[in-house]
């Protein structure tokens, strides 16, 4: 028993040092390098683009050991049959554990070019035309939902 918690232990282990390496890679897109390019010098001008960077994750693990049948359990619960395991093993119950799971993303547009030259600074947005008209079009649909259920509320109390 102390054997499989030691192999078990280590699966933890290793299983938490690959969750930490993707945290790291995922939250080392949010540098400065990743926000704003390298100047671009083209005749009298320096243009930097300004970019919006966003990441996020979720990970989760799990252990459990025994027969199965301590608390929280049921009385005459058994345990489900271990693919693999000896017949009396899972005759006895005896179960070790694991699990776990993740999941992240990370995400970049342009927002902004910066243009540097004689004259001093612009800051020229970048429109995302896309983002604009879904904001509109979900915009819209709340506004009818909401239409749809005081014109439907207004009629039944009527009558």
């Amino acid at each position: 028993m102390a054997e499989n918690l030691n192999e078990i232990m280590d699966r933890v282990d290793r299983a938490n040092q690959e969750r930490l390496g993707v945290l790291e890679r995922l939250f080392s897109t949010a540098r400065a390098d990743s926000v704003f390019s390298a100047p671009v010098i083209q005749g009298g001008r320096t243009i930097i683009t300004a970019a919006e960077v966003g990441t996020g994750g979720g990970f989760g693990s799990g252990m459990g050991f025994g027969s199965g049948t301590g608390m929280g359990w049921p009385r005459g619960h058994r345990q489900m049959p271990v693919e693999g395991s000896s017949a009396d093993t899972q005759a006895e119950g005896a179960g070790g554990g694991g699990g776990g799971g993740g999941g992240g993303g990370a995400m970049a547009r342009p927002v902004a070019a910066i243009i540097i030259d004689s004259e001093g600074v612009t800051i020229q947005p970048i429109l995302d035309m896309t983002k604009i008209v879904l904001a509109l079009v979900a915009a819209l649909g709340a506004m009818l939902a909401i239409y749809g259920r005081m014109f439907r509320g207004g009629r039944h109390s009527r009558g």
